[in-house]
């Protein structure tokens, strides 16, 4: 099974992980701003120019990543990368329903399940073996969370407020609140803050579900 999972995600000071739209401007900037230059996995095509604190910091945190999960959303707006997934080996979607004539879908390592974030969580954890799954922020990412589905909480905090947007915890579903301590990690970088929480144990697998 897959050794930790991680929600991650770059977020505006007010939390939010894009705008209404899905556009991203400016939360990546500081992929590029900085004067050393790297690349998170084999699969990218675009090195990565940080500061040392960030490349540091993204290297420690990300560089067991053997799956990747998504929802659909994050799916169909990056066309799936191309079939190509950007970290990791691996990306499960989670969906209601598979797409239809997805071009690189015979060969690229995708798997889509329709039975919710639970099992595809399942899913993610036995494709990553003994790497770490990574599940993207945003509404699955939240459901994981509220569900005790997540060690970790990665957040790159960029000085921007949207004011409006898609929220790096989904549309809050009620239960109980998920409470953090202090971060574990701060790390401050060109642009961005980088902040990882552990999520204690009590808030961890086996918490109640939604209400």
């Amino acid at each position: 099974m897959g050794r930790t999972i991680l929600g991650a995600a770059a977020v505006s000071l007010d939390g939010f992980i894009a705008h209404e739209d899905d556009s991203v401007d400016p939360l990546f900037d500081w992929l590029g701003s900085g004067d050393v230059e790297w690349s998170l996995s084999e699969h990218d095509h675009y090195p990565l120019r940080t500061t040392v604190a960030s490349r540091d910091f993204m290297q420690a945190v990300y560089a067991h990543i053997g799956v990747m999960m998504i929802g659909r959303r994050l799916f169909d707006h990056t066309d799936g990368w191309g079939g190509t997934p950007p970290a990791g080996q691996h990306v499960v979607v989670v969906t209601h329903a598979p797409p239809r004539d997805w071009a690189p879908a015979a060969a690229a390592p995708f798997t889509f399940v329709t039975e919710g974030v639970d099992a595809a969580i399942a899913t993610a954890q036995e494709l990553a073996g003994d790497r770490d799954v990574d599940v993207a922020a945003g509404q699955v990412g939240g459901q994981a969370l509220r569900r005790g589905l997540i060690d970790q909480v990665v957040m790159n905090v960029v000085p921007v407020v949207f004011g409006t947007g898609r929220s790096f915890f989904g549309v809050p579903e009620g239960g109980t609140p998920v409470r953090l301590g202090d971060p574990t990690r701060l790390v401050a970088g060109d642009r961005v803050t980088h902040l990882l929480y552990d999520v204690p144990p009590e808030s961890r697998r086996g918490a109640p579900q939604d209400a």
